[in-house]
C-alpha cells in the first residue's frame, strides 16, 4: 500500500447539530460536501475529517487534529464555551479531548 491521502471520519446521529459543533470546533464552515448526508473539512490537499451521518454507528468515533498552536485553540474553545478536558501532557506532546454532541472524541495535539 502507498497511501496518498487520509480523511478521518467521525459518525452522528444528527447532521445539522454535529455542522454547527465541528464549524466552532474547526473555526469555519465544511468545505464540501460530496453527497448527502456527508461533510467534510480538507486540512490539505490529502488530510481532513469527514462527519457522516450515521445514527445506528454514532459516538464511536475517535479523530485525532495535530494543531500549530495548542494554547491558542483552547483560548479559542474557550471564549465559544467549548468544553474540553485539560491538557495531557506526554513526553513529545500535548494532546486534549473534546467531545461532540455524540460522546466522539476529537484529539487536539500539538507541542
Amino acid at each position: 500500500m502507498q497511501p496518498i491521502g487520509l480523511l478521518a471520519q467521525s459518525t452522528v446521529s444528527d447532521l445539522d447539530v454535529a455542522r454547527t459543533w465541528y464549524a466552532a470546533v474547526l473555526g469555519r464552515e465544511a468545505d464540501a460536501t460530496p453527497m448527502d448526508g456527508l461533510l467534510e473539512w480538507h486540512f490539505s490537499d490529502d488530510a481532513g475529517v469527514q462527519v457522516w451521518e450515521d445514527p445506528i454507528r454514532a459516538g464511536s468515533s475517535t479523530t485525532v487534529v495535530e494543531v500549530a498552536n495548542l494554547d491558542d485553540e483552547l483560548s479559542r474553545l474557550d471564549k465559544l464555551g467549548i468544553a474540553h478536558d485539560d491538557p495531557m501532557n506526554t513526553p513529545n506532546f500535548r494532546v486534549v479531548t473534546l467531545e461532540d454532541p455524540d460522546h466522539n472524541r476529537l484529539n487536539l495535539t500539538g507541542a
